[in-house]
């Protein structure tokens, strides 16, 4: 097999918030055409990592390499760079249309063609978005805005997406369709995942490699599969959640 070229690096990132050490030399790596997950309890620091890679939060010491290049301290030129955060709880506009929410996920592109075709990719991944093109999408249920905003996020052309706890709050039928929607981003798409999830069961079984973060620091890595038959996973993480998997 030939071995993959890495895309992401970070390497002895620390970050505070005030006082509160949230990630503790944390050192991770993505390497091009992966799913790489990070699992982890509440304030583990998951989603603050998501956000020091986006350039939401600020890092006080370390480095976060896209491609060997520091990537820049403003959030929208990370997305020109080819990385989009999809982030918790969906963050999507509300009193716009989904058509409107695409259109603003688009707006690091110039092309109309390309745009229009990246549209269509979006509703052949979820149809229903096809349907509610003009409704307001704060009216959409749950995981309608949640397809909505991975659509956003796609509508950028990323090389990387970055997905803050997809499944949170929908339904197993709604979850199955989203991580079935990742997987087929990642095998036919070409689009590198790091994915942030509560959910381990659902996480590992879908990841190339996976890291377990407590309290801000990197305690365990391996292959996903590898981990989900860890006893310390499935005694910490995935309790009864490990019954679906077997």
């Amino acid at each position: 097999m030939q071995s993959k070229q890495p895309l992401l690096n970070i390497n002895n990132l620390n970050v505070y918030y005030g006082g509160i050490h949230a990630l503790r030399d944390v050192c991770l790596r993505v390497n091009e055409g992966e799913i790489v997950s990070v699992i982890g309890a509440n304030g583990a620091g998951k989603s603050t990592l998501l956000k020091t890679i986006n350039s939401v939060k600020s890092f006080q010491s370390g480095e976060i390499l896209f491609r060997g290049e520091a990537l820049p301290k403003q959030s929208y030129q990370v997305v020109k760079s080819g990385v989009t955060l999809v982030p918790e709880g969906r963050r999507i506009f509300g009193p716009l249309s989904v058509h409107e929410n695409l259109m603003l996920g688009a707006y690091p592109r110039s092309d109309k063609n390309e745009i229009e075709e990246s549209m269509e990719r979006c509703f052949e991944l979820f149809p229903i978005l096809k349907e509610r093109i003009e409704q307001v999408a704060g009216t959409l249920s749950g995981g309608e805005q949640q397809m909505l905003a991975i659509s956003r996020a796609l509508m950028s052309s990323p090389q990387m997406l970055l997905l803050d706890e997809p499944s949170l709050g929908l339904a197993p039928m709604v979850i199955d369709t989203v991580f079935d929607a990742v997987v087929h981003l990642n095998q036919e798409n070409n689009i590198t995942i790091l994915l942030v999830e509560q959910n381990a069961a659902v996480a590992l079984e879908i990841s190339d490699r996976a890291y377990v973060l407590e309290t801000g620091e990197i305690k365990l890595e391996g292959e996903g599969l590898a981990l989900l038959d860890d006893p310390r996973i499935q005694e910490s993480y995935l309790g009864v959640s490990t019954q679906a998997v077997e």
